[in-house]
């Protein structure tokens, strides 16, 4: 799958899909830079529990932010097949962790639900959009770190 050659251009309802364990999230493809194999993983004294550490791509140090942590799903040993989804926050570049990414698809409106709708609580959550085989998150990657965490995160990578 390549995220790179997709395009954006006169469909907002493009997605990228990926699994962790035996569930579909996904994001705007907008927000999405590239998906890479895995690579080692730097580990950043003082990050926040949700980051991982740091990677570099092409050139540019990236904090890796570990899904399953921040939606309190089992964790598991990194495999040398996963991949990593690197995205633009309105802040900075990250790096989420994924067994894998499968899919970039188009969604029309009517299959999407504004997550205030079901899950208003998780403020890390836009949507969720209904697909013929099931559900499908859609992550807020804008507020997918807290304020506290986006703080912590600044003052980690600031040592780099």
């Amino acid at each position: 799958m390549n995220v790179e050659a997709a395009t954006t251009l006169g469909e907002p309802n493009q997605l990228v899909v990926f699994v962790l364990g035996d569930r579909r999230y996904a994001m705007h493809l907008s927000a999405v830079e590239r998906v890479v194999r895995m690579v080692d993983i730097t580990p950043l004294p003082e990050a926040p529990s949700i980051v991982l550490g740091v990677v570099n791509v092409r050139g540019q140090v990236i904090p890796v932010v570990n899904v399953r942590r921040r939606f309190r799903l089992p964790e598991r040993e990194i495999a040398l097949t996963d991949q990593l989804v690197v995205a633009r926050t309105a802040r900075r570049l990250v790096a989420l962790v994924a067994d894998a990414v499968t899919d970039v698809i188009a969604c029309p409106e009517r299959d999407l639900i504004a997550a205030a709708h079901i899950l208003p609580e998780v403020g890390y959550v836009q949507g969720v959009v209904k697909l013929k085989d099931g559900l499908v998150l859609i992550h807020d990657l804008d507020r997918f770190l807290s304020l506290e965490e986006e703080r912590v995160l600044d003052q980690a990578m600031s040592t780099l």
